[in-house]
């Protein structure tokens, strides 16, 4: 129990990342050769690596197109690779989503579309239905990133507006056979929540995707209101026949990124407890809870004795309030900190494991036991960055901002408590009569 703290959180956080390489995770999964061709789609901040390890581990013959974020492709030989704007979509992305959706419409009934799906395929596969433009498309998901609103929700309202989620990908490609392979982002690991389920069906409506429109108060395009509220937006539900024979696989998911982490916690002499892999609310509120749990770790031994390892993975959402530099993990981090207000024996770490927290490129941060009294000393006020949404200036400033560059995988966010001090209690009061 000698480790330094730092390297241990960031020896952590690495191995949760490795978990989920495609290279690693992708092999066991791949399908049986078809009497057809084999054709790759995908979309997602890993669909590029997850492209690239399929070419790696099949023989026979293969074409496709995948779109990944930019900066995100890797070299591949047989399978196209196009860059897009998350999370906002921009016209890379329309034009890739176009071609994909043509490459499944042609697919015959001997051939299987093995599609690689990883999180942030909600805006790089960006196809809006007829009548909706790529400006409204936009206005939208501007709208819902700002609301507060969960992943799912989000994803609700964006299958209703796309001409390939929602199932609508693998309907195209019927009577094809489509094996989808999946790197989870959301909590529970929802398929039709993963980039908002181009192949698999939906059980939500047009009337789910309007409610949650109405609660965040978010007023839609009249093109889009019209296609909600005329029911024109329908998806493809999970009992459609042209689903029918169709597999959908999870290979990477938070879970068991959470447990390498705490494998390396254990290596380390340090007992290491998973508080849950879907953890979500407001970034503020769960740096505010987990530093509760924290501080009774410390004061009283429980749940858990230190020395200890608390982690966590999910997606917590950030309701913008400032004009800051931030991401929900960096927000997360800082409202931890002020609610632990220097615990001498706490340090933690939070990022995204894609290596982007927010709109930069910029996976997270760590957090000290001097932090705050290091921020007060350069002159800055931890409670206003918070309230500035400015997680990532904050972070910054101190030298503490954590930057891997893009890591090819997406399995969300993940958090790191690591409580160094030996648990002491307190003396037992005798009451003597």
């Amino acid at each position: 129990m000698s480790a330094d703290p730092r390297a241990l959180l960031r020896s952590m956080f690495d191995a949760a990342i490795a978990a989920a390489q495609p290279d690693r995770c992708i092999p066991p999964f791949l399908p049986a050769g078809p009497k057809g061709r084999l054709i790759v789609l995908g979309a997602g901040k890993a669909s590029a690596a997850m492209a690239r390890a399929v070419e790696r581990h099949w023989s026979g013959p293969l074409e496709g197109l995948v779109v990944t974020r930019y900066g995100h492709a890797v070299p591949t030989e047989r399978i196209e690779i196009v860059e897009a704007a998350h999370p906002v979509p921009d016209a890379a992305g329309l034009q890739a989503a176009r071609r994909i959706r043509d490459f499944a419409a042609a697919a015959e009934p001997d051939d299987t579309v093995l599609c690689l799906i990883s999180g942030g395929g909600s805006a790089l596969l960006a196809l809006p239905l007829d009548g909706i433009s790529l400006d409204d498309k936009q206005a939208v998901n501007r709208a819902l990133l700002a609301s507060g609103a969960p992943i799912s929700e989000m994803n609700c309202v964006r299958r209703h507006l796309s001409a390939v989620k929602g199932g609508r990908l693998a309907a195209l490609a019927h009577p094809a056979k489509v094996v989808t392979l999946l790197i989870s982002d959301v909590p529970g690991d929802n398929p039709v929540d993963i980039a908002s389920g181009p192949t698999v069906g939906d059980p939500t409506t047009c009337a789910n995707a309007l409610a949650i429109l109405r609660r965040y108060r978010i007023a839609l395009p009249p093109a889009a209101e019209a296609l909600l509220e005329s029911g024109s937006g329908e998806t493809v539900k999970p009992d459609d026949p042209r689903l029918a024979g169709n597999e959908t696989h999870i290979v990477a998911a938070p879970q068991a990124s959470l447990e390498a982490a705490a494998a390396v916690a254990r290596e380390a002499g340090f007992a290491a407890h998973i508080l849950g892999d879907a953890l979500e609310g407001e970034a503020r509120d769960v740096g505010a809870v987990l530093a509760a749990v924290a501080r009774q770790v410390v004061q009283r031994g429980q749940p858990f004795t230190p020395p200890c390892v608390l982690l966590s993975g999910g997606e917590t959402t950030v309701t913008l309030r400032g004009g800051g530099r931030g991401g929900r993990n960096v927000e997360l981090l800082l409202s931890l900190g002020l609610h632990l207000r220097g615990f001498e024996s706490v340090w933690a770490l939070a990022g995204d494991t894609d290596g982007v927290d927010g709109l930069e490129e910029i996976a997270g941060a760590l957090l000290t036991p001097d932090s705050l009294s290091r921020a007060w000393a350069r002159g800055i006020n931890p409670q206003a960055a918070l309230d500035n949404n400015d997680g990532h200036g904050f972070f910054g400033a101190l030298g503490d901002a954590i930057i891997t560059g893009p890591t090819l995988t997406n399995v969300n966010d993940f958090r790191a408590i690591l409580i160094t001090l030996l648990y002491n209690p307190p003396p037992v009061e005798v009451a003597i009569s």
